[in-house]
Formats: structure tokens, sequence, C-alpha cells
């Protein structure tokens, strides 16, 4: 089955979460034999900030952001058994779907791939004449990137005709213990880029346990802090490429994963720094969301704080020992039930059931 898949990018994590999240899934379901092309666009110097190269697993096409760049890759549309468009594109993301949907074949299936569903779906209570309700009762179905069941619900409520979660997971080829790297070494590492509705909750969990420890080091990563104030006992490295997760997961004594707002109360949205430090064998804190058990049991897989002041309790009282333990405990558990060849397995299941339903409904 050949897929069409519209994202943000593959090949770069710059500006651009999703991006391990593709790679995983994608390579598990090439894999299986689907043969696939992801189209993205030349946008916020992603290209300048590649991860990697090009995949022997996926074709990649760079397109100019722009309509005629966009009316090139959206005609492709029409070689594919399967048109996905992606949410959070960041460039043209209302006419990239309007087009590639209008250039699918009768018998294409067509999904909306949402990787920010909590966020989306504000953005559909708040604007009534957005594109993305009129699109939904056209499409065949909409694969979100976390969200449970709230988020089932509502995007049925808007119209669509399914709504199946597709979790993050790990890659355990991309992801994994490495020796610990002595730059990476602190008491407490997080790393995330600054987004508007993350800022206080990293505030607040990250940078205020510092504070209250001067005596421990922290070490920051991720896009677009250089401004922030920051404690002395903060290293601030900027973007951390994906080369560089494993060291920075499996170095430090603990790792601090911080949900976005919406994400953190929707709940049921384990992002992808999650897997990515459990799968490196990483102590993992996390802050405090519903459905964190049905990934990492709590105090035994993961750490789970309601405040700063939980984070730097846990810190403060955590020995080395204790969090090497709940790293191996926590690796062992993704490794059993989180990869990303388990979720391409149900992604499978959902694209060749839908499009035999999409050849029956074409033929009748």
């Amino acid at each position: 089955m050949r897929i069409a898949f519209y994202g943000s990018s593959l090949v770069s994590s710059y500006w651009n979460g999703a991006a391990t999240y593709y790679r995983g899934l994608l390579r598990a379901l090439a894999a299986r034999g689907y043969r696939i092309t992801f189209y993205e666009p030349d946008a916020y110097d992603r290209q300048k900030h590649r991860d990697i190269d090009d995949p022997d697993w996926c074709k990649v096409v760079v397109y100019k952001a722009t309509p005629a760049g966009l009316r090139e890759v959206a005609a492709e549309a029409a070689q594919a058994d399967a048109v996905v468009k992606a949410s959070g594109v960041g460039v043209l993301d209302d006419e990239i779907l309007a087009s590639v949907m209008a250039q699918a074949r009768p018998e294409a299936l067509k999904i909306w791939w949402d990787v920010d569903a909590p966020a989306t779906l504000a953005s559909l209570r708040e604007a009534e004449d957005h594109p993305l309700r009129e699109a939904l009762p056209k499409l065949d179905g909409v694969l979100t990137y976390g969200g449970g069941q709230p988020v089932v619900e509502e995007y049925r409520v808007f119209g669509a005709r399914d709504c199946i979660p597709i979790y993050n997971a790990l890659d355990p080829e991309t992801h994994h213990p490495v020796p610990v790297q002595e730059d990476f070494a602190f008491d407490l590492a997080f790393l995330g880029n600054r987004l508007p509705d993350r800022e206080a909750r990293v505030e607040e969990f990250f940078l205020r346990p510092a504070r209250q420890l001067p005596d421990h080091r922290f070490l920051f990563g991720g896009a677009g802090w250089e401004d922030k104030p920051k404690s002395a006992n903060i290293r601030y490295l900027g973007h951390v490429a994906t080369g560089d997760h494993n060291a920075f997961n499996a170095s430090p004594k603990a790792v601090l994963n911080v949900n976005r707002d919406s994400m953190a109360q929707t709940g049921f949205s384990p992002p992808t720094r999650v897997f990515e430090a459990a799968g490196a064998g990483a102590c993992l804190i996390t802050d405090s969301w519903r459905g964190i058990e049905l990934f990492l049991q709590p105090d035994e897989e993961v750490l789970v704080a309601r405040d700063g002041q939980d984070v730097a309790d846990i810190l403060a009282g955590l020995s080395p020992e204790e969090a090497r333990e709940i790293g191996r405990r926590a690796l062992r558990r993704v490794l059993s039930d989180h990869t990303y060849d388990r979720r391409a397995a149900e992604v499978d299941r959902i694209l060749r059931s839908g499009f035999e339903r999409k050849r029956l409904e074409v033929m009748a």
C-alpha cells in the first residue's frame, strides 16, 4: 500500500517535536511493506538543522513553502492508496488539507492525523468556521498522537467517522541505553522547546526546584529559552539534536517530563520524551496527568510530581541506586508493551480494513 504523508518534517526535529513519532511509526510501517512518501515544506530552518539523512525506508520530498510549491506535491496524492495530512505542519495547513484530499483518488483512504489533538479541538470549539469542521465528515477517519476517550468522543461530535489514538512509543533501534557521558551527568535534566502553553509549567516543575536545590545541578535543553532567567546551577544547552538524546537521557540521575497545558489537562497523551527516556533506561520524573498508569506504573517505573515542590522533594531523596532501578523497570516495560512495532501493527490493521471498506463502497 502506498502512503502519501504530508507533515511538518521527518528529517529534522528542530522546532518539531513530532519528528521521532513520525520516524518510529513510519519505519515500522515500511517494515510491513508500506511504500511511504513524506512531504515536508522548507520552513523554519528545519532543513538547516537536519538530524538524519533521507532514510532508505521512506522517500522524502521537500517542497517550497508557497502555494505553487504546494500545488506540485498535492498533485502526487493521486498516486497513493492512503493520503494522510498531519496537524501542525506550520505553513499553509488549511490549504494542504484541502488540496491533497481533493487530489486523492475516490478509492483512496483519506486520514487526518492529529499530533496535538487537545490544541486542535480547542481551536475547533472556538471557531465555528474552522476549515477542519467542514472537512472531517468527508474524511475516512482520524488518528491521533494521544488523548484517550475524551479526544475520541469530541472528534466524533465534530463529525469524524472514527477516531483512534495511536500513542507515542519506543523505537529501540534509535533510543536505547548508552554509557554515561560526563557532559550530561547532572542531577536532573529537562528537554523541551519553549512554547506558550508549556512555559508556566516549566517554570513550576523545573526552574523552581532548581532554585530550591542550589547544591544540585540541572541540565536544560530545548530551543527558545536563551533569555529565560535561570539559577546559577542550571546549564543551558539550547537545541539538542536527536543523535544526542540517548546520552542526554542515560547520563543524569533523573530526567524530567513536563507536558504542555492542554495535554496535561486532557490526559492520556504521553509525549515522545517519555518513551525516549524510558528506552534509554532513565529514571523519569513526570508531571501528573490522567492515564500515566496505562504506560508506566507510578512509583515503580516512573515518579510522578504534582508540582515543583514534589520534584524538589523527589530529587532530594532519590539515591543513584533507586534511580537506576526505576530506569531498569521502565526500560523493561516499554520494550514489552510500548514499541513502534506494536503501534504499527494497529495502524496496519486500521489501514487495511479501511481500504477494503472504501473499495467496496466505491464498487457499490
